[in-house]
């Protein structure tokens, strides 16, 4: 934890530090006003993460807001920053209208990344199998962040499902990032009138798991831990998340992945693609990556996960990686999508 500190504090210095006094020296900004706009942008997060930490209310839910507006904003800030401190240099641009630029410019890009976080696009995947004797056709969402996102975010989104008219809701993961979300924020999930399948991701880990579960299973939604369930002609499988990379493989060999039923198999992080193969998995569905969500965070996401984003076959078996249905941290989408899965299975 003290590392850990360490860590945060140090990035605080050239993503909050630097971008206030910078342009508070532009701006020929006296030093108490200087002060008062550094002491609460600097230490936001330290407040909105440890202090607000299991509380709840609509005041909370702001205030933890906007300390991730302002983390989103700061790093967009930044970037601009960068590149405004080389026109200076390179063509005497005056600094006070440079700052101002680094200002317009910055609220102009987070005002688009917002926007595109709000609105989910509904992507299809077409696929075909000859296990199948008529067409399935269901929904992926994933890492929605209910408690980081509210309950209007999520009524939306599942009135939005409602019309997609599909055969069942696959959730992968991430679904919940705050303890003591409460079954009423979840409503919209028990009105959803078709079946619902849920995976465990690691935000659910960090929080109250147990609970969490017992109000997702009191709104009707089928919890899969490690375990397999076949409705019809198709077999969902549920592996709890593990930061080991092994855990897909490790769970299922035991577990009788059929032969008859198309497989879809539902783990929150894209690990484990040439174990499905193996064991004969049809389908796999993952999240966590968010795509990287901001850029150039693609870039070191790719340096963790062989794969990010979309679709992926090894021998007889798919995975698809969703880049996440809601947003952690910032509400923002730069670079990246927020999407809503549909898949398209077709009989062959």
């Amino acid at each position: 934890m003290n590392r850990f500190i360490a860590v945060a504090m140090a990035l605080h210095l050239p993503l909050f530090a630097y971008p206030v006094l910078r342009l508070s020296y532009w701006l020929d900004l006296s030093l108490i006003a200087t002060v008062a706009i550094f002491i609460p942008i600097f230490f936001s997060q330290v407040f909105a993460r440890r202090t607000l930490r299991n509380k709840q209310g609509r005041h909370i839910f702001f205030l933890r807001n906007t300390a991730d507006f302002l983390l989103g904003l700061f790093f967009v800030m930044l970037m601009v920053l960068l590149v405004l401190e080389l026109v200076v240099l390179l063509f005497s641009l005056p600094v006070l209208l440079a700052a101002q630029a680094v200002l317009v410019l910055s609220f102009i890009i987070v005002i688009y990344g917002v926007v595109l976080a709000f609105n989910p696009k509904v992507i299809t995947i077409p696929l075909q199998s000859e296990k199948l004797s008529k067409p399935v056709r269901f929904v992926q969402i994933t890492d929605v962040h209910i408690g980081s996102r509210s309950k209007r975010f999520l009524d939306t989104l599942m009135a939005k499902i409602e019309r997609l008219d599909v055969d069942f809701l696959c959730i992968t993961g991430d679904f919940i990032d705050q303890p003591g979300i409460s079954a009423e924020q979840l409503s919209s999930l028990g009105q959803y009138n078709k079946p619902i399948y849920y995976c465990t991701g690691n935000h659910e880990r960090y929080e109250d798991l147990e609970q969490i579960l017992d109000r997702l299973r009191s709104h009707g939604v089928q919890v899969l831990r490690n375990e397999s369930l076949t409705v019809d002609q198709v077999q969902f499988i549920g592996i709890d998340d593990r930061e080991e990379s092994e855990q897909v493989a490790r769970q299922l060999a035991n577990i009788d992945v059929s032969k008859n039923s198309y497989s879809i198999l539902l783990y929150h992080r894209p690990n484990g693609l040439r174990a499905c193969s193996e064991q004969g998995v049809d389908l796999m569905i993952s999240g966590h990556t968010h795509g990287g969500q901001i850029m150039p965070f693609n870039l070191l996401v790719k340096r963790v996960f062989e794969h990010t984003k979309g679709l992926h076959v090894f021998g007889n078996s798919t995975l698809y990686v969703s880049e996440g249905t809601g947003t952690w941290g910032p509400v923002v989408r730069l670079g990246t999508r927020s999407e809503i899965t549909v898949f398209d299975i077709q009989p062959c």
